[in-house]
């Protein structure tokens, strides 16, 4: 299975008190890890978010945790599909440092457009669809 990478070098201002990761950074490098994939990948998608055209919303997300990670820490994050649906998209995210697993999780984000009355579904967009084909 193909995968996207992105790497990311944690910064102190991750770290808490005890001088490891902060959990929930794991949860916003999911999200530069797919802003990255977009902007690679689909830079018309994100001009789109940009304008206001396009929204995208996670709708789920998980992480699990194997071990510890500090500042200044090389963080490899491996990003699969797992599935696509009309307006929905399952992504599995794989963290590891020097090749060692530290954490995995996953997100699944939907396609949407603002109306007066709220937000609507929308199917993906095909620049998104066409850039997803090779990781299917």
């Amino acid at each position: 299975m193909r995968a996207y990478h992105h790497t990311h070098r944690v910064t102190f201002d991750e770290t808490n008190l005890v001088g490891n990761v902060y959990f929930a950074h794991y949860l916003r490098w999911q999200g530069h890890c797919r802003e990255s994939f977009l902007a690679e990948q689909a830079p018309g998608v994100l001009k789109a978010l940009q304008s206001g055209e396009l929204a995208m919303a996670t709708v789920h997300c998980d992480m699990d945790y194997y071990a510890e990670c500090y500042a200044l820490d090389e963080i490899d994050i491996e990003m699969t599909l797992r599935a696509r649906h009309t307006n929905r998209v399952v992504m599995d995210f794989d963290f590891r440092r020097a090749g060692q697993r530290v954490a995995r999780g996953s997100q699944t984000v939907a396609c949407l457009r603002r109306t007066e009355n709220g937000v609507e579904p929308v199917a993906i967009p095909e620049e998104m669809a066409r850039a997803l084909v090779p990781f299917e």
